[in-house]
């Protein structure tokens, strides 16, 4: 399968025997809860981009306001490239744009209702201006425009994230998209 990237340039987009999978979202989405529970089911190796972030200092800095790191993208991309070349990777991260598209076979986008999203942030401690920008993040559905905009539309998926429920249906969709792709890598 070939796609293009920002330029117009054809990417080529390996066919590996284990796929990558990115689990994206609006914080508070479930992402991290989600990839653990995929990487328990499947077999695949769950990397939490945020852990590394902060582990390896992949940051340019420290935003109060927001409270969180601006990450160094380049330096990120550079510490996970290797990673992500074997395949076998759930990739959880808040932000889906800033990683090439060679790297996931599927992209799945949880959302959540905004309620249940902001007593997720609300437990979480977030600030009020953190909460604020998430909502908005989700309302205007940012990271699912990013990633229609960054990915082939055949590989992006938009699930809803808002009970337990949600989350084992969602795992299960995945692992059956992933006996179905192993099936025909075989």
């Amino acid at each position: 399968m070939s796609a293009s990237d920002s330029d117009d340039q054809p990417i080529e987009i390996p066919d590996r025997p284990i796929p990558n999978i990115l689990v994206t979202g609006t914080p508070g989405t479930g992402k991290t809860t989600t990839s653990e529970l995929i990487a328990q089911v499947t077999g695949l190796q769950h990397v939490n981009v945020g852990a590394i972030v902060k582990a390896k200092q992949l940051h340019e800095g420290y935003l109060e306001e927001f409270d969180t790191h601006v990450l160094d993208e380049d330096k990120l991309i550079d510490e996970l490239e290797d990673t992500m070349t074997e395949g076998g990777k759930i990739v959880d991260f808040h932000t889906c744009e800033i990683f090439p598209e060679r790297w996931f076979d599927l992209v799945i986008v949880l959302r959540a209702d905004t309620a249940t999203l902001y007593d997720r942030m609300e437990k979480r401690g977030y600030n009020k201006r953190k909460i604020e920008e998430n909502m908005e993040c989700e309302i205007m559905q940012i990271v699912l425009e990013n990633a229609h905009e960054s990915y082939e539309p055949e590989i992006v998926v938009e699930l809803q994230s808002n009970t337990v429920d949600d989350m084992e249906s969602n795992v299960e969709r995945v692992k059956q998209w992933l006996d179905a792709y192993r099936a025909r890598h075989a």
